[in-house]
């Protein structure tokens, strides 16, 4: 995502105009005041994670002093806390700061237990913090979408990352294959289907809410093969397998962005986990260009 924007003359300029002297800025961040110097001279640039410091020191606001254009990623929101990315496993209990690191580089999801921590810290909300992780993704496995930062929620996005829990899985594919409205088919409704589907009563409509919500972990084959049917999906993607769920998220991923008008840019980077086959990207291309076109042709 954007980086932030350093001006290396705006710098000075806001300095000379607050009169704050070079050592002072540098006393407030804990720097040399001829590491100052260096950043007004172009010498050298600081560290993202002192941009928020180096604002503070200069009385304005980060957004105005260094604006960045577009919706921020994780690594953004950390570096927009002042901290570097050693300091989060202190932030969130671990050892290491691994969990962080890989979310970053949009390798793997934050554990759900680290982000209510990790979103204080860098105060945001956790939908916020999940937003900027599923940037993280996008980013990663080379999928550039145009968006506007939300200022609620709103259809046609998908919060968090890629899906790992059961329940988790079955609530991506309600909140984002049906129209809205009438919007997802309801607990009744999905268990009616996976029944009428096996032919025989398997399921019953607490026992799917109990699916849904993550009172229970796991469901018979049956179930889950019927259930897979009725939405649409690959058995497997209900199985324990990140990449399978990972290309189903990016897939919906792509096609929230589509009907927002906002997809830029998708490209196929290999199997596995690292992006769709080209095969199954070649399929989401073709269902973006319908939509499109669907969209075009209603203008009409």
């Amino acid at each position: 995502m954007p980086a932030r924007h350093f001006d290396r003359g705006r710098l000075r300029a806001v300095r000379r105009a607050a009169e704050i002297y070079q050592a002072a800025v540098g006393e407030a961040l804990g720097v040399s005041d001829s590491a100052v110097a260096s950043w007004e001279s172009g010498a050298q640039t600081p560290d993202p994670e002192k941009l928020p410091a180096l604002a503070r020191a200069l009385g304005r606001e980060l957004d105005d002093l260094f604006p960045r254009s577009g919706p921020p990623d994780l690594t953004d929101l950390r570096c927009d806390a002042g901290y570097y990315q050693y300091e989060t496993s202190e932030l969130i209990g671990t050892r290491s700061a691994g969990p962080v690191a890989a979310a970053e580089r949009g390798e793997r999801r934050l554990k759900d237990k680290y982000v209510p921590a990790l979103a204080s810290a860098y105060g945001v909300s956790e939908k916020e913090l999940r937003r900027a992780e599923a940037r993280s993704i996008a980013k990663a496995q080379g999928v550039h979408v145009d968006e506007p930062e939300p200022s609620g929620e709103s259809a046609g996005s998908l919060p968090g990352g890629p899906p790992e829990s059961l329940a988790e899985k079955i609530a991506l594919l309600l909140d984002n294959s049906y129209p809205s409205p009438p919007g997802p088919p309801s607990d009744a409704e999905m268990a009616g289907a996976v029944n009428a589907h096996a032919g025989a009563q398997i399921i019953t409509e607490k026992e799917f809410r109990d699916l849904r919500t993550g009172v229970a972990e796991s469901a018979p084959p049956a179930v889950l093969d019927a259930l897979a049917a009725v939405v649409g999906v690959s058995r497997m993607y209900f199985e324990p397998d990140d990449t399978v769920a990972a290309q189903v998220y990016e897939g919906l991923q792509l096609l929230a962005a589509a009907k927002k008008g906002a997809v830029g840019r998708v490209r196929a980077r290999g199997l596995g986990a690292q992006g769709l086959s080209p095969k199954a990207m070649a399929l989401v291309n073709e269902l973006v260009a319908e939509l499109e076109e669907k969209e075009t042709g209603a203008d009409e």
